[in-house]
């Protein structure tokens, strides 16, 4: 009777470090499949500011964009006329790097765009985001020089934010 209780703990231990040691591969695969495009989100958050570029010699537009990411919520805003909220994916292993947007809502003249995906390569660089979009059924730009158009942002603090940064006063 002795001896089976040390073989009895002893299977309960192993068999403990077996269940867990499954839970742990489990978690780090979710890790290691996530982390990249969880990581590449976050960098995305916020609001951003810019113009949309033209050709190769790089002519921009007169017209502001507006550029609202939270969670992966996309909103894209050029006027009342023009602006669209998206639902944004960030396909894992894509170089240069891609998001997929399916427009949940558009202004009236385009509500035939709600339901449709549209592909984007990008990269933040020195605090800028740079967009070129592209249809889903084709194949995405493999750079950014060579886009007709590109969204050219920059990040900027919301108006809240602005309003709660503590001033300083002089004495």
């Amino acid at each position: 009777m002795r001896l089976r209780q040390p073989i009895i703990a002893i299977h309960c231990v192993v068999a403990s470090f077996i269940a867990h040691e499954g839970e742990q591969r489990i978690a780090k695969a979710q890790i290691a499949s996530n982390p990249p495009t969880a990581v590449e989100l976050q960098r995305l958050q916020g609001t951003w500011e810019g113009v949309r570029v033209e050709g190769v010699e790089g002519a921009r537009s007169d017209e502001k964009i507006t550029i609202t990411i939270t969670g992966s919520s996309f909103h894209f805003h050029r006027d009342t006329n023009f602006w669209f909220e998206t639902t944004i994916a960030l396909p894992a292993g894509t170089e240069p790097k891609q998001l997929h947007a399916t427009i949940r809502n558009a202004p009236p003249s385009q509500t035939n765009s709600i339901g449709q995906v549209v592909g984007a390569i990008y990269k933040i660089e020195d605090g800028t985001l740079t967009l070129v979009d592209y249809a889903i059924s084709e194949e995405p730009p493999t750079t950014f020089a060579d886009a007709m158009a590109r969204y050219v942002v920059k990040k900027v603090q919301s108006p809240r934010k602005r309003a709660e940064s503590p001033t300083k006063s002089r004495p």
